[in-house]
């Protein structure tokens, strides 16, 4: 779309769906107003933001956008988990970064191979997309152990005193909340292409990239998803039990 007509159009859908709602009497036409109005800004602001990040090609303006992007989605995720478990935010931002540099490394250094390692037409969409699903998947599994902790001293303490390990007597818990992690990005892999066409396809076809090279495109970022929240997942639950138990390895509830 590069006409402004072309976007007053869009805004057309948002104006039925909020005419729709106030004939439904359902009481969500401000809610999805304030929702278009951020859209608007928060994607125009980007915008010009990413195209001047682009025209400059600085391995620091690269690095300073995405150290944004890392802050809010740690924030995030640890604001879906528990404010009150220590240490939450470094745990939450340190397993989303090694995650999202692990992944990219791999993809800059193997697969892509761009000239220069911060590339920013490479690094700044693949990184987003890496972060967004490593975000839902440490707040999924954050919620889901720390909630499956607290609800269950009866069962760890009595696994505790016939000699379990707190590793051992938490082990099913978490391999329950990793796998809970893992299910968004699995299901949308079994049926992408099929029931689903996502977006980064999508937007290539729209753009007018050949089929097949979106797809592949399209692999890579599924692949990419699903390596960065196994090892999200991994780290934030193993740092979430560390927390759960003292130096005598006596269960602690928060």
């Amino acid at each position: 779309m590069d006409s402004p007509l072309q976007i007053v159009w869009a805004l057309g859908m948002m104006a039925i769906a909020i005419a729709l709602s106030a004939w439904q009497r359902l009481g969500l036409e401000w809610n999805l107003a304030v929702a278009t109005g951020r859209t608007v800004m928060q994607l125009l602001v980007v915008g010009y933001v990413l195209a001047a990040v682009f025209a400059l090609r600085n391995p620091w303006a690269v690095l300073m956008v995405l150290g944004v992007m890392l802050a809010i989605a740690t924030i995030v995720a640890r604001n879906r988990i528990s404010k009150k478990v220590p240490h939450m935010l470094p745990l939450v931002g340190g397993s989303i970064l090694i995650s999202t540099v692990l992944t990219l490394a791999y993809t800059s250094l193997l697969v892509i191979r761009p000239q220069v390692w911060y590339e920013p037409q490479y690094v700044i969409p693949l990184a987003g997309i890496v972060l967004g699903n490593a975000m839902n998947g440490a707040a999924i599994v954050g919620e889901r152990l720390v909630s499956t902790l607290n609800n269950s001293q009866l069962e760890i303490e009595t696994h505790l005193s016939l000699g379990a390990t707190p590793q051992q007597a938490i082990a099913q818990y978490r391999k329950d909340a990793i796998k809970a992690g893992l299910i968004p990005t699995v299901n949308t892999m079994m049926v992408v292409g099929i029931v689903t066409l996502p977006g980064i396809m999508t937007g290539q076809i729209l753009a007018g990239a050949d089929p097949l090279l979106a797809a592949t495109y399209q692999m890579l970022v599924m692949f990419m998803l699903a390596f960065a929240t196994l090892t999200t997942t991994l780290l934030v639950s193993w740092g979430i039990c560390r927390q759960f138990f003292n130096q005598a390895a006596q269960l602690v509830l928060w």
